[in-house]
């Protein structure tokens, strides 16, 4: 065999196990087939503690992007708002994907939020204690023209783990492909017009606490991941 024809030989059996490798590690199986059905407009009570859906609301829910590209991105898109005895009102909006693959990826408060003509002033990781285990959080302040101040909580979940986002959702996603599975992922999100962020956090917590136990336990693992 000539010499110049060894590296190209060798270059082609290179190329072709990088290609059996990669479609052995192409994920193929979605676990949301795996997983239970979640059917979140079923699975949120409609009262709970001591909050109710707020039927006389005109909505304010922001959303991220155009009807067509939300359906495109999302199965499962839930806009609510809820309000206590006290008249105080929270706005939740969940937003849910069957396939976690890079096309289809979640879109975060901190983008959407000044794609609507927000100002995000601030944006920190925290974490949410509930009686039934904690969840890790971003928290967000952000304010329309300076006259629509609106605090944020939210969380992702990928299956049933709950995360910030980022680099942790990444790497879960990674671990599911390395098994051959696609991820499906959850984006929870509540928010409240007011100007007292740290009384707008206090409510929000208080929203969560009361509507986990109100959930059944699959259900509460996927939106919540506990």
């Amino acid at each position: 065999m000539k010499k110049s024809l060894i590296p190209a030989l060798a270059a082609a059996v290179l190329m072709m196990s990088a290609a059996a490798v990669a479609t052995v590690m192409t994920p193929t199986r979605r676990i949301v087939d795996i997983l239970p059905k979640l059917d979140i407009e079923a699975s949120i009570p409609q009262r709970f503690g001591d909050w109710q859906i707020d039927t006389r609301s005109g909505g304010g829910v922001v959303n991220p992007q155009q009807t067509e590209l939300l359906n495109k991105i999302y199965s499962q898109i839930v806009t609510r708002t809820y309000v206590n005895s006290e008249g105080y009102r929270i706005m939740l909006s969940i937003a849910y994907g069957e396939d976690q693959r890079d096309g289809n990826q979640l879109h975060y408060p901190e983008v959407c939020y000044p794609a609507q003509g927000f100002q995000v002033i601030s944006n920190r990781k925290a974490t949410l204690e509930t009686s039934l285990g904690n969840i890790p959080v971003k928290r967000l302040e952000s304010h329309l023209s300076q006259q629509r101040y609106e605090p944020i909580t939210y969380w992702t979940t990928i299956g049933t783990q709950a995360l910030t986002g980022g680099t942790t959702k990444k790497l879960a996603e990674m671990r599911y492909g390395l098994r051959g599975e696609i991820p499906d992922g959850l984006l929870f999100r509540i928010s409240s017009i007011d100007r007292e962020s740290a009384v707008a956090f206090a409510k929000q917590a208080q929203f969560v606490e009361q509507m986990l136990p109100a959930l059944t336990p699959d259900v509460r693992a996927r939106l919540a991941g506990l």
